[in-house]
């Protein structure tokens, strides 16, 4: 028998019970697993990396569900087939009674037009939308669909997952079951895969073919390492890699190499990336890595932003070459990215804190004669426009979420707190 299949489709799971991960969104107890268990399946968009089994999902989802599904890609589809699809499914009508999803993939390929495409149908329920994306639909889908679409955000792989597959694969695959495979080290394996699931299957399968003819193959971080180089190449052709690739772009711009940076940015213009990923990493950069050591940064990325949306290729590798230049040459600071950070840990553990009484809004007589906004001090009628009261929680009055760091900007303000709130956050 020839294994002209790869891995992994072959290892694709049959039902929801089969599924390896995110169970947060399909385990037995999540409102989402209820709902298509009862055969009630809202539109949705799953937003996750490649490789964590979004086109799986789907189809497991419409099996389960009792649905019809069909399926377009983004990459080669257009409006004139959304349109064909939804007229296929209009004209079966009432001779239809499991309802059908249409999975769109890597939908936000799609232009605002096609997507606009998409609303009539999925409004009026004649088909249930599942869109897959690798990016944010807040960005990627426009708001009219984003609002008919509940949104679910698929996690990578962690370790257990892909050790879990790796070995579910080495005991029931038809090809692999026969041979004697032992996984010694699986370290290795895993870096590699970046918790994609798909790119984890194919490298293993390969490893495997080569070692076909040994009696016992021991998969080891030496043997993973002797080969994967060779055949890493083969694993970018659908652009999987701009993760690693953007990871160390964005880690240069941080560690203040402008050369590293721009090297990874001419990486991924090479490789054919959407200019609009580049512009949004830069974004978060400049307000992440940069922020109020040079506040300027964001207004740059912002407007580098808008100008690869206007100019696309080839130009907008020269508004992104000067962007990245500047913020890997910027001042550094990640006060705000910490302060946010702090705060949201600070919101988690103490839950809903009463909202002081004195800050309260009063729009009735009844909130006023129960003391809301009572004693609150109008700043600008104070010198300087300041004035020392109380805005936190009682419960939290005295915490600091600001911590500066070494950048001249960042020492300036913490002086500024000093000055006006030393008493109540000594820094």
């Amino acid at each position: 028998m020839e294994n002209n299949t790869p891995l992994a489709e072959r290892m694709r799971p049959t039902s929801l019970s089969d599924y390896i991960g995110q169970q947060h969104l399909i385990g037995d107890q999540s409102p989402l697993r209820s709902s298509i268990n009862k055969g009630r399946v809202p539109s949705l968009i799953l937003w996750g990396p490649p490789g964590v089994g979004k086109t799986t999902l789907a189809y497991l989802i419409a099996k389960t569900a009792n649905k019809n599904i069909h399926t377009i890609s983004a990459i080669s589809s257009g409006v004139k087939d959304v349109r064909e699809v939804i007229q296929r499914v209009e004209n079966v009508g009432l001779f239809q009674q499991k309802g059908t999803i249409l999975f769109i993939d890597e939908i936000h390929r799609f232009s605002k037009s096609q997507q606009d495409s998409l609303l009539g149908a999925v409004e009026k329920g004649v088909v249930t939308l599942i869109g897959a994306t690798t990016e944010n639909p807040s960005f990627e889908v426009i708001p009219a669909l984003m609002s008919r679409c509940q949104v679910y955000t698929l996690e990578s792989h962690t370790q257990a997952d892909l050790n879990k597959l790796l070995q579910h694969a080495i005991q029931s695959d038809v090809f692999l079951k026969n041979k004697k495979i032992m996984l010694d080290e699986t370290d290795t394996l895993l870096r590699i895969s970046g918790g994609d699931a798909r790119k984890l299957l194919n490298l293993f399968e390969l490893i495997i073919n080569i070692c076909s003819n040994e009696k016992e193959i021991r998969i080891t971080n030496s043997l993973v390492e002797k080969y994967a180089g060779q055949t890493l190449a083969m694993y970018d052709k659908t652009g999987e890699k701009h993760y690693d690739i953007v990871s160390a772009f964005i880690k240069s711009i941080r560690g203040s190499d402008p050369n590293a940076a721009v090297y990874w940015l001419a990486r991924m213009i090479e490789g054919g990336e959407d200019p609009k990923f580049i512009a949004r990493r830069l974004l978060i950069s400049a307000s992440e890595d940069i922020g109020l050591a040079n506040p300027t940064a964001l207004v740059l990325a912002n407007t580098t932003f808008q100008a690869v949306q206007s100019i696309g290729w080839p130009e907008s590798r020269i508004i992104l070459s000067q962007c990245t230049i500047y913020l890997a040459t910027s001042p550094k600071g990640n006060a705000a990215y910490m302060a946010i950070n702090k705060a949201q840990e600070i919101v988690k553990q103490t839950g809903d804190l009463s909202v002081p009484l004195h800050l309260r809004n009063a729009p009735t007589n009844l909130m006023k004669e129960l003391g809301y906004g009572a004693n609150y001090a109008y700043s600008h009628q104070f010198e300087g426009n300041f004035v020392q009261q109380e805005f936190m929680p009682e419960a939290i009055s005295n915490v600091n979420l600001f911590e500066a760091g070494s950048s001249k900007k960042e020492q300036e303000i913490k002086q500024q707190i000093k000055q006006l709130w030393e008493a109540k956050y000594p820094i």
